[in-house]
């Protein structure tokens, strides 16, 4: 399962830093122009930062947030990987999990900006789903050696443009791969549980980002 993780966190970010475009108002921006927009601002500062290329991880963490974050809607996508158990918590328990999440995800997907080679992205066409406001932005990534690797993003159209919700690579979605943990940790400690059990391990990456 690290593994996996590791694989969808970079695999995730290349997609992030692939696609190709031009920049128009967030409020009015089609999905798939929104993800190739926020991929080309990244892929210019990953390419002339000098922090960056020197491997200052608090210098990429600085562009996540600056960057894709908040393209992203956390709330929704916490909520979809607490499954059940998000009805359960009390507004103060959710706002906890989706702030430490949020957090779990840019340590990891700002780990993986490293990780990035030679490797192309062609964009597929993108499908509509059963939902009005939501969309699937598809695409895969071309390796030098190997299969293309599937990369999709389910987006929802908000009163603040699209946002992405979930994450898919390989035929697996960030969701559901997170739904599994979360039901694990919340049945050995409840949301409180599972709030301790990201915290701890955010503290963790932090002091390694920091190191």
């Amino acid at each position: 399962m690290k593994k996996f993780k590791q694989l969808f966190a970079a695999v995730v970010t290349l997609g992030m830093l692939s696609f190709t475009g031009g920049a128009v108002a967030a409020e009015t921006e089609a999905p798939d122009a929104l993800v190739k927009r926020i991929s080309q601002e990244v892929l210019d500062i990953a390419k002339s930062d000098k922090a960056i290329q020197g491997g200052n991880q608090q210098r990429v963490l600085q562009v996540v947030e600056e960057k894709i974050l908040p393209s992203v809607d956390f709330q929704k996508m916490t909520a979809l990987a607490a499954g059940r158990f998000w009805r359960n918590a009390t507004p103060e328990q959710q706002q906890q999990l989706t702030t430490q999440f949020r957090s779990l995800l840019v340590y990891t997907y700002s780990g993986a900006i490293s990780q990035v080679r030679d490797q192309k992205v062609q964009f597929l066409p993108m499908r509509s789903l059963p939902a009005d406001t939501d969309v699937e932005v598809r695409s895969q990534v071309l390796q030098s050696r190997g299969e293309p690797i599937q990369l999709n993003y389910r987006l929802e159209k908000t009163a603040a443009g699209w946002r992405i919700y979930d994450v898919n690579v390989l035929g697996a979605w960030l969701v559901e791969t997170y739904k599994s943990t979360f039901a694990a940790e919340i049945g050995r400690g409840g949301i409180d549980g599972l709030i301790k059990a990201l915290t701890d391990k955010n503290k963790s990456l932090a002091g390694k980002s920091g190191s």
